[in-house]
């Protein structure tokens, strides 16, 4: 019988950053890049520091694997009409902030950007997307590759494999069915519950490490606030959302007003046709150039 945990976002700049718990995010990791991930270690710097404007609306964790690679795990609960350009910018900061002075450019390390979003970024039928770089001639449609040279002295066997890889995980449009192993994580993601059936690699540990009943006085204090601050957030997006929608609104009943000042309808009667009330459309009458 499954039970509620501990979400995810708030686990991961607490929990996770204890290496007893890295076979959590060595889990995740491993099932959605599909290969056998080990974290060496979880890296600090400025982007992954908790702010008084952010620290409840976007979670995010720079790790280095095994393969000396930089893993980017970012989590978004709000809606952010730019947040392409916010993975295009938190790959190539973490990019170049790894990259010691002085250093050549042979020396910049992959970059893996893991996106887990919680509302309708762009368009797509898909819940989950990969994106990467490859060079595709203009006239021949061919692909450009490494030459022998440059895969030996590399250890690249492909132009793709140099540079930033962007995974976006859009939890919201999962519709709960989890068909294979990624997909239990993403149920995980999404509800903060581990089915008693499912065998994903790291949900056993999730299933310990993120018992509600584990959490100290503190911690569940500090959970409850978090999860406060979440509601709040819905609530403040929802209601910027109706105020815009209602300003569309209103503009346009304005303009189908004005075109009706012509005609030889009465203020009340543009009121039925528009839904604004009379003494307004009196003043946009009064206001007419």
């Amino acid at each position: 019988m499954s039970k509620k945990l501990i979400r995810f976002d708030w686990a991961i700049k607490r929990l996770l950053r204890d290496k007893a718990n890295f076979v959590v995010l060595e889990g995740f990791l491993s099932e959605l890049l599909f290969e056998d991930v080990k974290i060496k270690e979880i890296l600090e710097s400025e982007s992954n520091q908790e702010t008084e404007k952010d620290k409840y609306n976007r979670v995010d964790i720079l790790t280095q694997n095994a393969k000396n690679e930089l893993i980017v795990i970012e989590i978004q609960n709000t809606y952010e009409i730019d947040y392409f350009h916010r993975m295009a910018y938190g790959a190539s900061k973490a990019l170049t902030e790894n990259l010691a002075l002085g250093a050549s450019y042979l020396e910049i390390k992959k970059v893996i950007s893991i996106n887990i979003v919680y509302f309708d970024l762009g368009q797509g039928k898909d819940y989950i997307y990969k994106g990467k770089t490859n060079f595709e001639g203009l006239h021949q449609k061919d692909l450009l590759q490494l030459s022998n040279k440059q895969r030996r002295t590399f250890e690249k066997q492909n132009v793709s494999d140099i540079f930033p890889e962007y995974y976006i995980i859009k939890v919201n449009k999962f519709n709960d069915i989890a068909t294979d192993t990624l997909d239990e994580w993403v149920y995980f993601l999404k509800n903060s519950e581990v089915k008693d059936e499912f065998k994903a690699k790291g949900l056993a540990e999730a299933k310990e490490a993120f018992d509600l009943m584990r959490l100290n006085k503190e911690q569940n204090y500090a959970y409850n606030r978090y999860l406060d601050s979440l509601h709040l957030k819905a609530s403040e997006a929802l209601t910027l959302q109706m105020e815009a929608e209602d300003k569309i609104r209103n503009e346009k009943a304005i303009e189908i007003a004005k075109s009706l000042f012509e005609t030889p309808l009465s203020n009340t009667d543009i009121a039925k046709h528009t839904g604004l009330t009379a003494e307004e459309i009196e003043q946009l009458r009064k206001d007419k150039p």
